[in-house]
């Protein structure tokens, strides 16, 4: 295994700077050349890495939805270790999936969507009950409808049905009727964050580096997956957004099949990211449900990251580090093996036998 380079700096990982790109590369050519590094696609063994939302709004001190978990400082720490992970296996892995949780202000997830009787909006998080929708408790925001119910998929059926804020508000109550049918949780309404375009958006900058850094290494490119920007549905999972039609049964998002043929492909997949209970649990889920329809036994090849992954605690409001716990309880239950980032790859149970060093 290839030393860690000197530019790494545990102590940056909590910050926000710039990388220096072309400094960067330089260094990656010299290194892949000192260290024998082949181009990833000569790889036997194909790994890939999704880093999950490792995004400043999650990842950074201060930011909108900073990962504290009841550490205080859990998503720094845990990049520090991604990041460990990232430059001593530049050799073995494959290619690098880095997803970017993608919004705009008015979405069915944020405050300006909803409103009450005095046109105030819920505070972050709020938990919106599809009885306190029922009982205009909240109700859309008739500022934001008209945007809202005009078409938003040109060309498709759903685009083409009327749409008005009736429309909008019956959507409204078959949204968040569907979410809690589905036994995974009431509506939340979280803090503005990964604004498209915001530094929030952004991956974090060490993160960052270690990822430009493996891709001129290795000669790939990250897959770079972006998800979350339709206003009308949530998309915690990158495999698919939590409703995909209306109340009249008509599509309006679709599951991200591409992606999910393309991880199938892969021999190994290590998956980490922020945050343990919402994207990265999410991710995982569909992932086991994909490889279900498939081979179960195809989930032996997903190893999760637990020293990469925190869930969400808010000190006093919600604690989901139980919830996350036994999300990964049951995914290891299903055949997924549970790992940490300082286990050496030749320990990992069921690792195919080509990729031991």
């Amino acid at each position: 295994m290839p030393p860690i380079p000197d530019f790494f700096d545990p102590a940056r990982v909590g910050e926000v700077w710039r990388v220096p790109y072309e400094e960067r590369a330089a260094q990656a050519a010299a290194w892949a050349h000192t260290h024998g590094l082949a181009p990833a696609a000569a790889d036997r063994t194909r790994i890939c890495l999704i880093a999950v939302d490792v995004q400043n709004t999650f990842c950074i001190p201060g930011f909108e939805l900073f990962v504290a978990g009841r550490s205080g400082q859990a998503a720094v720490d845990d990049n520090v270790r991604l990041c460990r992970f990232i430059y001593g296996h530049l050799d073995a892995i494959t290619q690098i999936y880095p997803t970017l949780d993608t919004h705009t202000p008015v979405q069915i997830f944020h405050p300006v969507f909803w409103v009450n009787d005095a046109g105030e909006h819920p505070a972050p998080y709020t938990l919106l009950s599809a009885d306190d929708v029922r009982r205009g408790r909240w109700r859309v925001n008739p500022a934001v409808a008209g945007r809202l119910t005009a078409p938003l998929r040109p060309g498709t059926d759903a685009a083409r049905a009327p749409r008005d804020a009736r429309w909008l508000q019956r959507y409204a109550q078959y949204y968040v009727d569907r979410l809690e049918r589905s036994g995974k949780y009431q509506l939340t309404i979280w803090p503005y964050h990964a604004l498209l375009g915001g530094i929030g958006h952004a991956l974090v900058s060490a993160v960052e580096e270690a990822v430009f850094f493996h891709a001129l290494a290795r000669a790939t490119r990250p897959g770079v997956q972006a998800k979350g920007d339709h206003p009308l549905t949530e998309h915690y999972s990158v495999l698919r957004p939590e409703v995909m039609d209306d109340q009249d049964g008509r599509p309006i998002a679709a599951k991200n099949t591409g992606f999910v043929e393309a991880l199938l492909e892969f021999d190994v997949v290590v998956i980490a990211g922020q945050a343990k209970s919402h994207c990265v649990a999410w991710t995982i889920d569909d992932l086991l449900t994909e490889i279900a329809s498939v081979d179960p036994g195809l989930a032996r090849k997903v190893y999760l990251l637990e020293d990469c992954t925190s869930p969400v605690v808010v000190p006093g409001v919600i604690d989901y580090t139980e919830q996350a716990d036994a999300a990964f309880r049951r995914f290891q239950d299903a055949g997924m093996h549970v790992v940490r980032s300082t286990d050496p790859l030749e320990a990992w149970p069921d690792l195919p036998q080509k990729v031991r060093r």
